[in-house]
């Protein structure tokens, strides 16, 4: 059986495979838990997840990307309001939020809903951009890569803001920021060549489907040709280990009522 679309593309992806790697080492052990994740885009997220064990829920806010979880990863997979969670109260052990937060219109709202669907003391992960102000970012918005575009309602979050955000109904345990200038660079290049195929945003951005992916099966090949090369420029974030991430991740833990 050949392998999965959205598996052929996280595998050529920098950014993706180091998102998927900060989320599995904040998950924690899941096996025999309730969980449920947010804002997996093309699904890759959900269905490399759901492989860590587990009873998992999907959702996201747009009927493509909600489309494209479901066709990789079946059942469970849910339509969301950002004001309303179709979940029980107290449902789910462990929640993530993948790329999702930035991109509500509401976000107390969301995290109240966040609140009400996690059981107390059950674990929050929360991947976000980190709210930054660099010559790349700068960069990317005059290429035209702008928050609206990517379908942003904010920049993101600094651990100072998105921390604020949670206390309320959360005990922060980490946060920890990933992705340097070289990865980034990467995905800014990335973002330009799919802007030049004429892919539209959403209010998730700009999503990658499997339909993309055979339309454009010739260019997906050379660019593999290449991807070695690609991933060995990305890895060279090693040279930066004092210096700031592009990307915030947030772990913490829901009050006890």
């Amino acid at each position: 059986m050949s392998e999965p679309w959205a598996l052929r593309l996280f595998r050529k992806s920098p950014l993706k495979r180091d998102k998927v790697g900060a989320l599995q080492a904040g998950l924690g052990p899941v096996e025999g838990k309730r969980c449920l994740d947010l804002g997996s885009d093309n699904g890759v997220v959900s269905l490399l997840l759901r492989q860590q064990g587990g009873s998992w829920a999907s959702g996201d806010l747009t009927p493509e990307t909600v489309d494209a979880i479901r066709g990789l990863v079946g059942t469970d997979v849910h339509l969301v309001n950002e004001r309303h969670l179709p979940f029980a109260d107290a449902e789910f052990d462990v929640v993530v939020v993948a790329d999702m937060i930035e991109h509500v219109e509401d976000e107390t709202a969301f995290v109240a809903e966040l609140a009400r669907v996690l059981r107390p003391e059950g674990r929050l992960i929360v991947n976000t951009p980190h709210a930054r102000d660099t010559a790349l970012r700068r960069l990317r918005l005059k290429l035209g890569q702008t928050d609206l575009k990517h379908g942003h309602v904010r920049q993101g979050y600094t651990r100072e803001t998105l921390a604020s955000l949670l206390q309320p109904a959360f005990n922060v345990l980490e946060a920890r920021t990933y992705t340097k200038a070289f990865s980034e660079t990467v995905d800014t290049v990335m973002q330009w060549g799919l802007e030049s195929l004429g892919k539209k945003g959403s209010k998730k951005g700009v999503v990658v489907t499997g339909t993309d992916l055979n339309r454009h099966a010739k260019l997906f090949t050379a660019y593999s040709l290449v991807f070695p090369f690609v991933w060995m420029f990305s890895r060279m974030d090693v040279l930066l280990p004092w210096n700031d991430g592009y990307r915030l991740l947030m772990t913490a833990t829901r009050k006890p009522s």
